[in-house]
């Protein structure tokens, strides 16, 4: 089965209750969005979106350049049902990360759980040189992985574990450090996953 074939069928199939990863509100997204003192008319693109409510936090908080990018259409046309009127205020992107050619420059890139799925090193690279070419210089960088003691695998596929250091030291030196913190992820079924989540600025 493709990754998109993969994803349309978890997006199409699950509800919010039965997805290990989301989030009624997601609080440290939006906390460090808000730490980076972006204007509001800022460009900022949220990879691996899905169906997730951190859009609709974004259009709440008064954020006007919003771009979703998912592999899975399914999961676009979730989100865009659900924002009804509010969806025309969002650019949506349907791509595998990877094949993902940036036609703009953004002042922040925003992902949570995509990256670690990014196992095969030659591909790792491939994604880290894209976020940079993505990014305006002085640009932002949001990201939040599995942890070294997070699930080895999800939606049963393998995924790469990182340390704050390890993120750190892999972004070098396209990336310099804002702020890094461990955080733990309880799931609608009551169960526990560790992510490492950092902020960074692009050299």
């Amino acid at each position: 089965m493709s990754q998109r074939n993969h994803w349309d069928q978890i997006f199409g199939k699950k509800d919010d209750q039965q997805k290990s990863w989301f989030q009624s509100y997601p609080a440290i997204s939006i906390q460090f969005i808000e730490e980076l003192n972006l204007a509001k008319d800022a460009p900022i693109i949220d990879v691996g979106g899905g169906d997730s409510l951190f859009v609709d936090a974004l259009i709440e908080k008064g954020y006007s350049d919003i771009t979703v990018l998912d592999i899975s259409e399914v999961a676009i046309a979730n989100a865009q049902r659900r924002l009804g009127n509010k969806a025309h205020l969002v650019t949506w992107i349907v791509s595998d990360i990877l094949d993902f050619q940036p036609v703009r420059n953004y002042a922040c890139w925003h992902d949570r759980a995509v990256f670690h799925f990014v196992t095969d090193d030659q591909k790792i690279g491939h994604y880290t040189t894209l976020i940079a070419r993505a990014l305006k210089d002085g640009g932002a960088l949001v990201i939040g992985t599995f942890a070294e003691d997070g699930p080895e695998k999800c939606s049963n596929l393998p995924v790469q574990r990182y340390s704050q250091k390890a993120l750190t030291d892999l972004l070098k030196p396209s990336f310099i450090k804002i702020r890094c913190v461990n955080q733990v992820h309880q799931t609608p079924f009551n169960t526990m996953q560790s992510f490492t989540f950092c902020s960074f600025k692009k050299a």
